[in-house]
């Protein structure tokens, strides 16, 4: 959106505002991409690494392991016997994943998954920058700039009330907070827009 605008106020030619919006939607969607595979899969090598000195340690000496997990229980305010008690039947079971998800906090559930953060990153970036080049495409001449500015504003604001609704926070000050960022961008956006804009 911000570079659709970037462009449009330097009064560039429809075809290339919109060649620059396709070209923006899909190079930050790979960007976007590329960036949460490697933040994600660095994140999955790290649990990986974790679970595999887990596993030593169970093998080396499964008595203190046993004990540390009993430990991790009673702070969680099970009693002696009975800690000690799950902690023997868990790791009769499965000793790697109680100790994974009890003490590293590694489960099936909430394991690194790169490849479907990945492609929730792309998905998420393209959704949202999709708006304005379908208004690039719809609408040319001098109700460009203010139709992409306002139709952007609106869904931002609709977002931001979105998600603070999601965390049962101040829907209006949600809504205005992000509507605000985001027009201090539009802005900042459209002066470097119109400082490098060619002459004549």
């Amino acid at each position: 959106m911000n570079l659709i605008l970037g462009v449009a106020v330097t009064h560039a030619s429809h075809q290339n505002i919109l060649i620059v919006g396709v070209s923006g939607l899909v190079a930050g969607a790979m960007s976007m991409a590329a960036g949460e595979y490697v933040s994600v899969f660095s994140q999955a090598d790290t649990e990986h690494a974790a679970l595999a000195e887990e596993r030593a340690e169970i093998t080396a000496d499964p008595s203190a392991e046993h004990r540390e997990l009993a430990t991790i229980y009673m702070q969680r305010g099970l009693d002696r016997a009975l800690a000690t008690q799950v902690a023997e039947q868990l790791m009769l079971h499965d000793a790697l994943g109680a100790h994974g998800r009890d003490e590293l906090g590694i489960s099936e559930q909430n394991t690194a998954r790169p490849l479907q953060a990945t492609m929730a990153s792309a998905i998420s970036f393209s959704a949202g920058a999709i708006l304005p080049v379908l208004v690039t495409l719809c609408v040319s001449g001098r109700f460009l700039i203010p139709l992409i500015a306002g139709v952007a504003l609106v869904a931002l604001a609709f977002l931001g009330g979105l998600a603070a609704h999601a965390g049962k926070a101040n829907i209006l000050r949600g809504m205005l907070r992000l509507t605000f960022w985001s027009a201090i961008a539009m802005g900042v956006t459209a002066a470097v827009g119109i400082l490098f804009a060619p002459v004549g």
